[in-house]
């Protein structure tokens, strides 16, 4: 698919929302219910991600399952969770927008040592935040992902929403063989130098979408979360109008989809809450809009037959409960700048790797053809692209080179979208990955709350591998 080509107005439509939050530092969170145990095994496994008739597909999972086992627990709880790595080469769990400890966060050679075949590892950590927040492995991690590896964790709020029913869509593609085979054309060099691994089939919750059935008058509240190794979705509802509560995993202000499109790249999440308020037999859709020219679509709903829950809603859509974020102080920032360059079509002549400058045909030979302030990442392991004392309001200005969009992801910490291409973004809503449009900037701004050395990647898997990776410290 070609992301490079989608507009940048487009690309602005889903980066909206915002609440004000108290202030409470991640460390003086302590947990207030007892610990949550559960059993995640990574392993080799078979999917029915095409119908009968096409066989089951040979996958990498948790626990059996594809997407994983849905984690579920309440804010404030403390989690313990006994993994164990059955496949036939290391892995971890990185636990992504979760604000927890250093050493929790399932990056190798800076939280822990990879965890290898036949080994466990246990995790344990307070869930400080509700929302919608996800997890998959970061050794290998654009083929294990691509191969299944990957499931979602929700942390229910102490207050929640008034609503009928949930729903969870976990958003994902294949690329997949005629014979329902996964393609193992893993790290090809077209990926990793132009838009990312994007796949031939698209699904939802590991399967392909099926008819979803309301009844007339019911609340939803849908939860969305993009798990692909690349693809952007732009969705639109059509017949239902959706209230966005929710962006990876934070409250924002209920509002509408800007020009009726929800922008969802990888590895983040939205939350949006509808009231159906069609009459039975009545149809509506969720459709992509990411080719203009094509729109795909994605589910179709039907209401049921079934006499009406309610024939209005009840009140307003509300918002949801603030999360404990330090709050920013925007009076006088400590500010840093962080330049993207490289992939095809780009002017990047050379940069850093392992410490070392090479040309850029040097560099390609080596695999690496992206680079943040003129380093290419050659393990997780990287010096600092910038230092933060605890405590301090820290802004950074993101500027994407290239033409290329990339989903920034920043882990251990929550940052406020300030603007995109110098216009304020509204809402300032809290993230923990900004969705940058080719030849574009970002100001984002987080206060350095939680102590260790956090990656600070593109969340499109190939363009890590291709060396978009660093480090930021907090000290």
């Amino acid at each position: 698919m070609k992301n490079s080509n989608i507009t940048r107005r487009k690309l602005l439509g889903g980066l909206v929302g915002g609440a004000a939050l108290t202030v409470l530092p991640l460390p003086a969170l302590a947990s207030t219910h007892s610990v949550r145990e559960f059993n995640l095994k990574a392993q080799k496994g078979s999917a029915a991600i095409l119908p009968a008739d096409w066989g089951k597909t040979d996958v990498w999972c948790y626990n059996g399952e594809v997407p994983g086992p849905v984690l579920r627990a309440r804010q404030g709880d403390r989690v313990r969770i006994h993994f164990e790595n059955a496949l036939d080469e290391p892995t971890t769990v990185h636990w992504h927008g979760l604000r927890i400890p250093i050493d929790m966060d399932g990056v190798p050679d800076i939280s822990q040592k990879p965890v290898q075949p036949g080994e466990t590892f246990t995790y344990e950590f307070d869930l400080p935040d509700a929302g919608t927040y996800w997890y998959h492995p970061h050794v290998n991690t654009s083929e294990q992902m691509a191969r299944g590896l990957n499931g979602v964790f929700i942390i229910d709020e102490k207050n929640p929403p008034k609503i009928d029913r949930e729903e969870l869509w976990v958003l994902d593609d294949w690329r997949l063989n005629k014979d329902a085979s996964i393609r193992d054309d893993f790290g090809r060099g077209m990926d990793v130098s132009h838009g990312g691994r994007q796949g031939n089939l698209i699904t939802v919750n590991g399967k392909l979408p099926d008819t979803f059935m309301v009844r007339s008058g019911e609340r939803i509240r849908l939860r969305l979360a993009n798990v692909c190794n690349a693809k952007i979705f732009i969705l639109r509802f059509e017949g239902i109008d959706p209230q966005i509560v929710a962006i990876d995993g934070h409250p924002v202000q209920p509002h509408d989809p800007l020009e009726g499109q929800i922008v969802i790249g990888p590895g983040q999440r939205v939350d949006v809450i509808a009231d159906f308020l069609g009459k039975p037999g009545d149809t509506f859709a969720l459709t992509d809009d990411v080719y203009q020219e094509e729109p795909f679509k994605l589910i179709e709903g039907v209401y049921s037959s079934n006499a009406p829950l309610r024939l209005k809603p009840e009140g307003p859509i509300k918002a949801l409960d603030d999360n404990p974020i330090s709050e920013l102080d925007l009076t006088d920032p400590i500010r840093h700048e962080i330049t993207i360059d490289g992939g095809a079509m780009g002017a990047m002549q050379g940069a850093e790797l392992d410490g070392t400058y090479m040309p850029i045909n040097e560099l390609v030979q080596n695999g690496r053809v992206w680079a943040l302030n003129g380093v290419a990442s050659h393990t997780t392991a990287m010096p600092p692209i910038l230092t933060a004392e605890r405590g301090s309001t820290n802004l950074i200005k993101v500027q994407n080179d290239t033409v290329f969009p990339h989903p920034m992801h920043l882990h251990g910490h929550a940052f406020r979208v300030l603007s995109i291409n110098g216009q304020d973004v509204p809402f300032k809503p809290w993230a923990d990955t900004v969705l940058m449009p080719p030849r574009s900037t970002a100001e984002i701004a987080f206060v350095a709350d939680n102590p260790g050395d956090w990656l600070f990647h593109c969340h499109v898997l190939e363009h890590v591998s291709g060396g978009m990776l660093s480090v930021i410290r907090v000290t």
